[in-house]
């Protein structure tokens, strides 16, 4: 496959580990948002390295935005989806449709809403 292949560059991006769970620990936040201590804990296998590098490239993406309020100390870091990050859950869930007819019928995971897991 070409490199340059439309395709390829997506699966490329989103094959990376912890994307795709840190875009749904997103989609679970209150307004679609959660501070770096939140995705830490709700994500406790991540290391602070990964996740600090995988925000940044979502952010990078444009699938994330994060918006700093200096008027705190420490400034405080909320990162959100955006419309394309909000966009790709759907994808997501698409995804996750087929492998429950196709691949993986298990009892944990039956609900196509990943807003609704909280595995």
């Amino acid at each position: 496959m070409n490199k340059d292949c439309t395709v390829y560059k997506t699966a490329d991006f989103i094959g990376k580990k912890w994307t795709i769970p840190l875009l749904l620990e997103l989609y679970k936040g209150e307004d679609h948002s959660k501070r770096y201590s939140e995705l830490k804990r709700d994500l406790p296998k991540i290391t602070p390295k990964i996740l600090s590098t995988r925000l940044k490239e979502l952010v990078k993406e444009g699938m994330i935005s994060k918006k700093v309020n200096s008027t705190t100390f420490p400034p405080r870091c909320d990162y959100s989806l955006t419309k394309s990050g909000k966009e790709f859950i759907s994808v997501i869930q698409g995804m996750k449709t087929w492998s429950l007819k196709w691949k993986d019928p298990n009892k944990i995971c039956k609900s196509t809403k990943c807003f609704e897991c909280r595995l």
